[in-house]
């Protein structure tokens, strides 16, 4: 690899946007295609593949041998809300390699003993999301029924790249979530970005059940069909 695909690399992997290395196997060359550029290369279909698979690979085209080197940030999931369905997402999430982040201010809930080995941060989201930032490779999830705590979280996300946005909440207050979100300036093509109510409709009831659907979901908006971000 050169020293100009190598700063390319690293530059693309500093700011957590997703590239691949294509090698073509006979000649040796090499080519770094950064993911707004997936869709114009005569290889767009497996290196879109290999992509949402976040994996690397051997591929064959036209009698040609290419591996295809994938470098993925690594996904994470950003919650607000120290609640009993964060306390079952955080196990689940860590079985499938998912980073979680949990922030709420509300430090009677958002205690280490409640979440052991959990990134949790006892802050109010605009100010823990400044530092955290939010990219293509974030789920944002609000999960506090609180505006205050959930609602800055939002609109923080819908401003950004995150793959997924999700709220918790009956039809009826997330009507009432629009609203706020309306009046915030967010037109209903940016609200319908939202999955609410959250989760995969699998019938759940229970804390865990709810964060299986969430997770389930999530998983489905990282692995399937992503549209590619600069």
């Amino acid at each position: 690899m050169d020293l100009a695909t190598l700063a390319a690399l690293n530059a693309e992997r500093a700011a957590r946007r997703p590239t691949i290395l294509v090698t073509d196997l006979a000649g040796g060359g090499q080519r770094l295609v950064k993911a707004a550029e997936i869709a114009a290369d005569p290889l767009a279909q497996a290196l879109d593949r290999q992509l949402r698979m976040g994996k690397s690979g051997l591929v064959e085209q036209d009698g040609a041998s290419f591996f295809l080197t994938v470098q993925a940030p690594p996904p994470r999931i950003i919650v607000t809300g120290a609640v009993h369905i964060s306390q079952a997402m955080a196990p689940m999430a860590r079985l499938l390699d998912l980073y979680l982040v949990i922030i709420d201010p509300r430090t009677a809930f958002a205690t280490p003993e409640r979440f052991p080995d959990v990134t949790l941060l006892t802050e109010w989201p605009d100010e823990a999301l400044k530092r955290l930032g939010l990219d293509g490779y974030t789920a944002f999830v609000a999960l506090t029924h609180d505006p205050k705590v959930d609602d800055p979280g939002l609109e923080a996300a819908l401003r950004s790249d995150c793959f997924y946005i999700g709220a918790l909440g009956s039809r009826k207050t997330h009507g009432k979530r629009l609203e706020r979100l309306k009046a915030a300036g967010f037109d209903e093509a940016a609200t319908g970005r939202i999955h609410a109510p959250i989760g995969l409709d699998i019938g759940a009831v229970s804390p865990a059940e709810i964060a299986l659907s969430i997770l389930g979901e999530i998983v489905g908006a990282l692995r399937g069909p992503r549209r590619a971000t600069a």
